[in-house]
């Protein structure tokens, strides 16, 4: 399948022949479509809290006990499509077409100066609706005429200006959520932030811009790490009869695998606790205090798992007598007693407590287990279930935004669980999968917090826990051409599919992404 030349450009990437045949099969193949059981929803699966369950919550997260603290920004990429509309009337414009007064880019022009990024001396004090100023406003925008945003990552573009004259970018309004509610007990601050190597600078230069003010007035001392997606992970594209793509080079062609790959560097991370959140999703500062209450009943209640799950695998460990230095072992049974090691299962205080366990996993998890054939076995059944990494996810009320849902699924080993699916992995011929979707009351707007450490205090490697079926393949196109895209289970998604998973409902207030340009005449971005 491929050439000397081709080999050579695959291993310079960082990656096998063995792993990019695998790629090409996997388009051949394609994946499987998830077993829906149903929606996640309050009456099942997601938490709704009052007023007492939220005070709880935080008060949980404020006194817990937790080895670092750390804040996971997705920020790579262009914001070409938070511009897409931009493009096309300035596109339209330069052909000499009109642009209707109802559409995103008129809208935006007559709109210009509510903007953070907006200044007399770059646009101009007049607006008018002529064609002239129309283009003119759009190419200082988006063209090296003026700002050059059309080619810049949303992380550095500026979204917010307050009355006291003072501008944030996306990321300096991450920089002060970290400080307020993912703040580490010695005064510290850390965030990763995910980019593009040739925006580094860019991020850099907005760090510089804000990093001693706001240490100075929030008290705090930030720790920042810039980490790129993987070339590595890149996956191979293919024709549209699943032969390897070739560009006008005879080269084949690599493309970034989505946000899946990003679980590589989540997986670098130490600190124990991660709170995850795209970039484009802040606020105007003066709705932190309801964005910090909820973002401390997330951390509150994923700590709470965290301690219930590491407690029934102490005791697990206490009532089978087992020692696990790595992985299952048998227990270690005195000799005297005469036990056998399936008859230290079957004690009546093992089963009580797998049937506790059990309970729990279904009551609050929507994880359900298939019958064991013996008691050792739903030991270590149970077992694998509890020991794994834990994530919270915030879900909002659907409002018709674009974005994944919470779903119970059934798993390949005949278990149920918690998962975040997008609609293309969701069969629409199938009736069932279908009215699942219809009937499905909240979707997902990445507000994660996650507990990495097992119950042991070590880290665990988060590419154990991926489940590779789930990925999905996209139509894409190069110059012209069309071409098959293979994108890696998605963070939130696959990537976390073996993860121990709990949904909670939170105000709508809390989610204010930025996909389009005109978001920024929300209210939660305004004065």
């Amino acid at each position: 399948m491929f050439t000397k030349e081709d080999i050579a450009q695959i291993e310079q990437r960082g990656t096998t022949v063995q792993t990019v045949e695998q790629q090409v099969e996997r388009f051949k193949q394609g994946f499987p479509w998830m077993k829906i059981v149903g929606p996640a929803t309050p009456e099942k699966g997601i938490q709704v809290l009052d007023e007492a369950a939220v005070e709880a919550a935080v008060k949980y997260y404020e006194g817990a006990k937790i080895n670092g603290k750390c804040k996971f920004v997705p920020a790579s990429g262009a914001a070409s499509r938070m511009f897409k509309d931009l493009f096309s009337g300035l596109d339209a414009l330069k052909a000499g077409k009109e642009v209707a007064d109802d559409a995103p880019a008129a809208k935006f022009v007559d709109k210009i100066g509510e903007f953070a990024f907006y200044t007399p001396e770059l646009f101009g004090e007049q607006t008018c609706k002529c064609p002239e100023y129309r283009q003119s406003v759009l190419a200082k925008t988006l063209t090296d005429e003026g700002l050059g945003y059309g080619a810049k990552p949303k992380g550095v573009l500026k979204f917010h200006k307050y009355t006291d004259g003072e501008i944030r970018t996306a990321f300096a309004e991450h920089l002060v959520e970290a400080q307020d509610y993912m703040r580490n007990e010695d005064g510290t601050a850390n965030l990763v932030v995910t980019i593009s190597p040739e925006h580094q600078h860019l991020f850099e230069e907005a760090y510089a811009e804000v990093k001693e003010a706001y240490e100075a007035k929030y008290g705090v001392k930030y720790n920042i790490s810039f980490t790129f997606q993987d070339k590595a992970t890149d996956t191979v594209a293919v024709d549209v009869e699943n032969k390897p793509f070739r560009t006008e080079t005879d080269s084949l062609l690599f493309r970034p695998a989505g946000h899946g790959a990003l679980i590589y560097n989540l997986n670098k991370i130490e600190d124990e606790v991660v709170s995850i959140k795209n970039i484009d999703n802040v606020a105007n500062e003066r709705l932190l205090p309801e964005t910090a209450t909820w973002k401390k009943v997330l951390l509150g209640k994923a700590l709470e798992l965290r301690d219930t799950l590491h407690g029934y695998l102490r005791e697990l460990d206490i009532v089978t007598g087992a020692t696990l230095a790595q992985g299952f072992a048998s227990p270690v049974i005195p000799a005297h007693t005469g036990l056998g090691d399936e008859d230290v299962y079957q004690r009546p205080e093992v089963q009580a407590l797998c049937d506790d366990i059990e309970a729990y996993l279904a009551d609050v998890l929507c994880v359900t287990l298939p019958k064991a054939e013996t008691c050792k076995a739903r030991v270590e059944a149970i077992r694998a279930k509890l020991d794994r990494p834990v994530r919270v996810a915030g879900m909002v009320k659907n409002q018709g935004e674009p974005g994944g849902g919470p779903f119970v699924i059934a798993e390949k080993d005949g278990s149920t669980s918690l998962q975040v699916l997008e609609s293309v992995q969701i069969n629409m011929s199938d009736e069932h999968a279908r009215n699942a979707l219809a009937s499905a009351t909240h979707f997902n707007p990445v507000d994660i917090v996650c507990c990495l450490h097992d119950y042991k205090g070590q880290s665990f490697d988060l590419l154990k826990y991926v489940d590779e079926d789930a990925g999905f393949i996209s139509s894409k196109s190069y110059q012209g051409r069309e071409l098959k895209a293979l994108e890696l289970p998605g963070l939130w998604n696959g990537a976390m599919s073996n993860w121990n998973t709990l949904f909670v409902e939170v105000p709508l207030a809390t989610f204010n992404p930025v996909k389009v340009v005109l978001d920024l005449l929300r209210p939660a971005h305004q004065n």
